[in-house]
């Protein structure tokens, strides 16, 4: 079963209905139990980083989540869901799960460009991964947000994006993989996404 974890904050009706498309059960929850029973946990995410980290520490799911991740439970992050897997943020100047070394920073206004970054933009693969098979370099896909993550080792971005400046729009080590970008508004490339990470 696919733990689609509900911390108040996130488009989680329409992750889980992503799954449910391809054809994936997946349960919107907050329960430790269900989460630590299940076979995949997804934690997607839109807004305050600050927030994000103080309403899982009330629901107590920062551990919940750690251990999973520690046990080797697959672990799916998006957006938001990427950005908590490190060790702190600018936003908020609050600490992360600390399980990716390296922090979450704010995109610099000194390229003209806007922030936050929202719409469609294309990422360059920089590494195989599984979870990117039937992925073309330069496939376009959704984002929304106002920070990027700059990770310690380099080697766990899979693929980058170029907003102004090159940022990782996508991390893989071990049993955990994270998309800066939406998969559940990327079309048929999100799906892709989703159904190789299942599998």
């Amino acid at each position: 079963m696919i733990a689609i974890i509900d911390y108040g904050m996130g488009n989680l009706r329409s992750v889980q209905k992503a799954f449910e498309f391809i054809g994936s059960k997946a349960v919107v929850t907050n329960n430790r139990k269900i989460i630590s029973n299940s076979s995949l946990i997804v934690l997607p995410g839109v807004g305050s980083f600050a927030a994000a980290m103080s309403n899982l520490k009330k629901l107590n799911l920062i551990g919940t989540i750690k251990e999973g991740i520690a046990d080797g439970k697959p672990y799916l992050g998006l957006c938001l869901g990427l950005q908590m897997l490190f060790e702190r943020s600018e936003e908020g100047h609050c600490k992360g799960f600390g399980v990716l070394r390296g922090e979450v920073k704010k995109f610099p206004n000194i390229y003209g460009l806007k922030v936050p970054h929202m719409g469609w933009n294309d990422i360059t693969i920089k590494r195989k991964n599984s979870n990117l098979k039937g992925i073309r370099d330069g496939t376009f896909f959704y984002f929304v947000h106002s920070y990027y993550v700059k990770p310690m080792d380099s080697e766990i971005s899979v693929a980058t994006c170029n907003y102004g400046m090159e940022f990782a729009a996508c991390l893989g080590k071990g049993n955990v993989f994270a998309t800066q970008f939406h998969p559940e508004k990327s079309q048929d490339a999100g799906l892709q996404i989703l159904k190789n990470w299942i599998s």
